[in-house]
């Protein structure tokens, strides 16, 4: 049984294998340094409170991961603060106390 072997072998032991590929004079590209939007698209809810919040996202794009998490917890703030107001039992106005 034979093995076969994979690679250029030259057919006649004397010649010389081929040689290998010169490197080329310019490096390989490198990927943009810094952050980059991921270009995610954020719908109107309709509530301006909320949409102010769902956009104060597109701040995070331009920092670094470390910067991410002062900007998620500004709106996850103002996302509870949004909600809470809700559930906010409504001040009756200067004339509206009926007995």
């Amino acid at each position: 049984m034979t093995d076969a072997q994979s690679g250029s072998v030259p057919d006649d032991p004397r010649e010389p294998a081929a040689p290998a590929a010169e490197p080329t004079a310019e490096p390989a590209a490198e990927p943009a340094a810094g952050p980059a939007p991921l270009g995610l698209v954020r719908t109107p809810t309709g509530h301006a409170a909320v949409d102010a919040h769902l956009e104060r996202l597109a701040d995070a794009d331009d920092l670094a991961a470390d910067g991410h998490v002062e900007v998620y917890e500004d709106v996850h703030r103002g996302l509870r603060e949004a909600l809470d107001a809700l559930d906010a039992t409504p001040v009756p106005g200067p004339y509206e106390n009926r007995s």
